[in-house]
């Protein structure tokens, strides 16, 4: 009988085993959908985060890369992840309320930065670090702050993509997603920013070709960190618009609903007629159109705020 019990036993261990293998392998391939499914956050979140370092001394970048970086795994863990799963679970009708006022405030960043760059003002460009520490907390709660809203849009897609499993599968899915597009996401960042430094290294090799090589990447990074920034304030746009029109309009009620199906509607009929190039074509389209939507609600926020008694005193 003991031996009968411990085969049971071992059965049940062997059992208890396969099934947590099966269990890891769901979890492994629910977190890579999920990321695969926000990798266009990512894209822009990743074109985002560089236009904060503009003016920082070299020395100090990767210093705040890291800070941001830890900023942003604070903001998935520690405040997304809870709530997403609580209001998924309580009250899941307000995760697109929430969403809507994320995308909001990225307009207006968004929008802010265009009408900035309009009105012909010029920024300080004295690095950070020569202003002292408080400047360098300020360019990192900035960007923590805009990460927010943009891990916070990743999140919520990574959770629609898990959420017909069990609440630990989704836990430890949202988790790895988390950690997996922090660390792709600020890597690339901090290979971007000390892309020159490499550039010179590579200069003072000895070989000739490689020197080249180098010359060419020091002379290339200040106009590709230009375009990035250009392109993050596009994404803010962009990304603010979707946002908008996708919770305002994919119920199939409301005023926006217009918008929204007209958009998807245009969208499909390029697929349908442009061949091969469909996809790209539609999905320019549909960007163009969250784009301009974005730039619009932005502007309007940034109207608002721009008469607020609050705003005008800061200024004075």
């Amino acid at each position: 009988m003991a031996i009968g019990g411990l085969i049971g036993l071992l059965d049940d261990i062997a059992a208890l085993a396969k099934l947590a293998a099966a269990s890891l392998d769901d979890v492994s391939a629910a977190a890579g959908r999920a990321t695969a499914k926000a990798a266009g956050v990512v894209v822009d979140d990743t074109a985002v985060t560089p236009q904060y370092l503009h003016g920082v001394t070299a020395e100090r970048e990767l210093s705040i890369v890291k800070q941001i970086a830890l900023g942003s795994i604070r903001n998935k863990l520690i405040f997304i992840l809870p709530a997403a799963l609580l209001l998924n679970h309580f009250l899941p009708a307000l995760l697109p309320i929430i969403l809507m006022v994320g995308g909001t405030y990225l307009a207006f960043e968004g929008a802010e930065k265009v009408w900035h760059k309009l009105s012909g003002e010029h920024d300080d460009d004295k690095p950070a670090v020569e202003k002292g520490p408080e400047a360098e907390k300020k360019i990192v709660s900035g960007a923590v702050r805009t990460d927010l809203i943009l891990s916070a849009e990743i999140m919520v897609i990574a959770l629609s993509t898990v959420s017909h499993q069990g609440f630990w599968s989704q836990l430890v899915s949202l988790v790895v997603v988390a950690f997996v597009i922090t660390l792709l996401v600020y890597g690339v960042v901090a290979l971007l920013v000390r892309m020159d430094d490499i550039g010179l290294k590579l200069a003072k090799r000895e070989s000739p070709g490689i020197q080249k090589l180098g010359r060419s990447l020091v002379t290339a990074m200040p106009k590709v960190l230009a375009t990035i920034s250009v392109v993050g304030t596009v994404a803010m746009l962009w990304v603010g618009g979707h946002i908008l029109m996708a919770n305002l309009g994919a119920d199939g009620t409301g005023w926006f609903n217009a918008p929204y199906e007209w958009v998807h509607h245009i969208e499909h009929n390029i697929n349908d007629a442009t061949g091969a190039l469909g996809g790209a074509l539609g999905w320019s389209f549909n960007t163009l159109c969250s784009a301009v939507i974005g730039f619009l609600v932005g502007s309007v926020a940034v109207g608002v705020l721009h008469f607020l008694p609050t705003t005008k005193a800061h200024s004075a």
